[in-house]
């Protein structure tokens, strides 16, 4: 009981580093930014009615071919298609996109935009400039096989019984074969690592998303994905093999970087033809979120 105010504290500090990264996390790998032509929906077209020409004696047999009910169907097909992305009964886009903080996130996002702009891309430029790509990759492996735990348990809780048999197998492999985990050996037997957080599974629980929200020196999520964060920070074994809180903000701080430093060229000037960045982040994020809930 004594200690409970510093394991808040911890709990805390857990919570803003599981989400160090800014903006480069929500357009990095699974929460990517599409191409910028695909941002704004493709206008649909509806083809134009066939010309009706007079009709003659000799022409009359030919109308109920041009009449049938095959090609009468040919307009609506876009109509159809338009629709598609709406599954029946599924959450509109109201409902997906649901922000009642926006103007505060809206600060927070430019602060965290200019924060990874001014100031982590930099960093990230002169570190590219001293550590090979290949040493990157190795500390970036490094990091994934340690952190095998949260995703294990994750899948458990989700009874994706493959998926944490998986996770097992990899951390075996890597830990080996792969001298610590500095190469991904699994991936030669194509054993994926899984991507399940906390997160997706209280959304499997059946917790709702809740509102959107963006915090400084963190990501984009929702009020479930912030705790699901705090939670898998707290399972992350490398807070326990490095006890010390000032070495773990040095080690997430070394990740956030080396990270940040293999994905600088990543939708590269996305920023600067996209008009409305924050709507484009919200929606994106929040529909990848949902994807997974589906896989």
């Amino acid at each position: 009981m004594r200690r409970s105010p510093f394991a808040i504290m911890w709990l805390a500090v857990g919570l803003m580093l599981a989400g160090c990264g800014t903006f480069s996390r929500s357009v990095h790998s699974e929460n990517a930014l599409p191409p910028v032509s695909e941002v704004e929906p493709a206008a649909v077209t509806t083809p134009e009615p066939p010309m009706q020409t007079a009709t003659t004696d000799e022409g009359a047999t030919a109308l109920p071919r041009s009449n049938s009910t095959e090609p009468a169907a040919a307009p609506l097909t876009p109509t159809v298609v338009a629709q598609a992305p709406t599954e029946p009964g599924g959450p509109s886009d109201a409902d997906d996109e649901y922000d009642p903080w926006e103007s505060f996130n809206e600060k927070m996002f430019t602060f965290n935009y200019n924060l990874d702009k001014y100031l982590l891309k930099p960093v990230a430029r002169g570190y590219r400039s001293v550590m090979p790509e290949q040493a990157q990759i190795m500390i970036d492996n490094a990091f994934s096989n340690i952190a095998w735990v949260p995703r294990f348990v994750n899948s458990l809780l989700q009874a994706k019984w493959e998926g944490a048999l998986r996770e097992v197998s990899r951390f075996v492999v890597n830990s080996t074969l792969g001298l610590g985990g500095l190469f991904d050996a699994a991936k030669t037997g194509d054993l994926k690592p899984s991507r399940e957080d906390f997160g997706q599974t209280l959304g499997v629980w059946g917790f709702g998303p809740g509102p959107y929200l963006v915090i400084p020196f963190i990501g984009p999520m929702t009020v479930r994905d912030g705790i699901g964060r705090g939670v898998d920070g707290a399972m992350n074994p490398l807070n326990y093999f490095i006890p010390y809180l000032p070495d773990q903000i040095s080690m997430k701080v070394g990740e956030t970087i080396n990270d940040r430093a293999l994905n600088y060229e990543l939708f590269q000037g996305v920023e600067e033809t996209t008009i409305d960045l924050y709507s484009s982040v919200r929606h994106f994020y929040l529909k990848r979120r949902e994807q997974m809930l589906k896989e």
